[in-house]
């Protein structure tokens, strides 16, 4: 059984924070390894709910293993009974703050408890920014063609031949536009300036695309549409008119926020706030016993396979740390 709220227990040999594909995949290597991992799934909230972002995503169709695709739901949990079944103990609560200065490690949670630990897995992952209008929540939960990751959702039959809009301005927002061009009907990239922060080579590449359309000095007010994505609400940035922009699909690509706020700058981290991790091709932080998995120290691929892989990694790190500690 997992601890009391407030009694301290005797240490756990491995606490995972996070219950994505990285955390999960985690727990199960530790579990398979007798290290008996006691996972933090998070609670729920408006923008997160334990799983990760896939629980926000309709189809997947790129995880090796599901030729036919399978909902984001539906793989996260399986990848929670998989865990369950090798006996991994599971919290829903939010780890909300963390002393890193010494072994055993103390890890609060959001419920008043306190847990020690000999290692410990972060895979918190990262929040996609949301532009927080109207209709964007609703049809982003329900599969109507509004998403914050085109790798991920770009190829599903919904968005193929439509008018398909991407906001932002950045290298983010100019590879889902160059990335859609496969699939989409036109591409429509709104930004709320008269200019990209996109590296040079990115705005060359979009602008040199003719199936690539820019309107400049626009923001979106409202997502239309009731079941799917119908259009647009749109505000002139100088004028302040609005109008209106019949599209088939909307992807937000305004950048990520890692869910490190509760590490309280005890680890090392990049300047976006993603975990920095001193050895290529090792989870382990600047703090030894502590390794990061996923979203939360990848700013680059930011893809289920990629975070389950990871998952990996770090269990087997703290299965070979422990060993040695």
């Amino acid at each position: 059984m997992p601890p009391s709220k407030t009694e301290i227990a005797d240490p756990e040999s491995l606490v995972v924070v996070g219950s994505g594909p990285a955390g999960w995949t985690a727990a199960i290597y530790a579990a398979r390894a007798n290290l008996a991992p006691l996972v933090f799934e998070g609670a729920p909230s408006r923008t997160m709910v334990p799983g990760g972002q896939l629980m926000f995503t309709t189809d997947v169709e790129n995880y090796p293993g599901f030729p036919d695709g399978v909902g984001g739901i539906d793989m996260m949990m399986d990848f929670r009974k998989q865990a369950v079944r090798f006996d991994t103990r599971v919290l829903t609560e939010d780890v909300v703050a963390v002393d890193l200065s010494a072994r055993p490690f103390v890890l609060r949670s959001s419920e008043g408890r306190e847990v020690r630990a000999k290692a410990v897995v972060v895979a918190t992952g990262a929040n996609a920014r949301w532009l927080g209008v109207p209709g964007e929540e609703r049809l982003a939960r329900s599969g109507g063609g509004v998403s914050a990751c085109a790798v991920c959702d770009g190829a599903l039959p919904f968005f193929r031949g439509r008018t398909i809009a991407v906001v932002g301005g950045g290298d983010s927002a100019m590879e889902d536009a160059l990335y859609m061009t496969k699939f989409a009907g036109e591409v429509l990239v709104i930004h709320r300036r008269a200019e990209l922060r996109a590296s040079r080579i990115m705005q060359d590449r979009a602008m040199a695309n003719p199936a690539i359309r820019f309107l400049w000095n626009k923001t979106v007010v409202e997502v239309l549409g009731e079941e799917e994505i119908a259009g647009l609400r749109l505000r002139d940035a100088e004028t302040g008119d609005e109008s209106s922009l019949e599209v088939g699909g909307l992807f937000v690509a305004i950048g990520h926020t890692p869910n490190t706020a509760f590490l309280d700058g005890q680890i090392d981290l990049k300047d976006n706030g993603y975990v920095r991790l001193p050895a290529s091709w090792r989870t382990e932080t600047n703090v030894p016993g502590v390794f990061a998995a996923g979203d939360v120290m990848d700013d680059f691929y930011r893809q289920a396979v990629s975070a389950a892989g990871t998952g990996c990694m770090a269990a087997l790190e703290a299965e070979r740390f422990l060993a040695h500690g």
